[in-house]
């Protein structure tokens, strides 16, 4: 098997296009995750049962069952049901929502590391219940959880060429077909890897200074 550089000049334009809604959706999906996870998290500290159960049944079953299959649903079931959406849009919600019960466990953990003297600071200050979470807890607890948010951001970047299945046409996607009207799938898929690598292990990289520049 011989690697052919003409292919993959060939395949540039496919792979920019493919590259840019590659990054739509991971950048939206990653901001529904992280502002719904917060939602879901507060929610199930709420004192309602009414309120605390059903996300909690609905955090649960979104994160045990896969992706694949909820997208499937967004786009395929939902327009039976009166909601249809494109397929980046129904991308970009299925990687937020999924994804975002992933965070709200984040959010949680973070919170419920925040000392009880915290909380008990704010109560002998008389804060108002929303005060204490805007200007004690949440700061606090996420500055401790950043960086496994930023984790996500790369789990997720490595899932988006799922959204390749309803017809969106991420880097995946764009080589996926250029080997179809070429019969060349070497150059198009080490080019779209290598893309993977340069835009996952720097950001790890950034992780960990972050990480480390937090603990101190």
């Amino acid at each position: 098997m011989r690697f052919h550089w003409s292919a993959v000049g060939d395949f540039l334009p496919m792979f920019w296009d493919g590259l840019l809604v590659t990054l739509q959706a991971l950048v939206l999906g990653a901001l529904i995750a992280f502002a719904l996870g917060l939602v879901w998290a507060l929610a199930q500290r709420s004192d309602l049962r009414v309120v605390r159960w059903p996300v909690t049944a609905v955090t649960e079953f979104v994160r045990n069952t896969p992706l694949l299959v909820q997208l499937f649903f967004l786009y395929y079931v939902m327009p039976e049901w009166g909601l249809t959406l494109s397929p980046l849009t129904t991308g970009v919600v299925g990687l937020g929502l999924h994804y975002s019960t992933y965070t709200a466990e984040v959010y949680r953990a973070g919170i419920d590391g925040v000392p009880a003297g915290q909380w008990e600071a704010a109560t002998a200050l008389s804060l108002p219940r929303g005060r204490t979470w805007t200007s004690v807890i949440l700061p606090q607890a996420i500055r401790r959880v950043v960086p496994a948010l930023g984790n996500y951001v790369i789990a997720m970047l490595k899932d988006s060429p799922m959204i390749f299945a309803i017809g969106v046409l991420e880097m995946l996607g764009q080589a996926k077909q250029f080997s179809a009207q070429t019969f060349l799938s070497l150059e198009p898929l080490a080019l779209v890897g290598v893309a993977f690598v340069v835009i996952a292990y720097p950001a790890s990289l950034l992780l960990r200074a972050l990480e480390r520049r937090l603990v101190r």
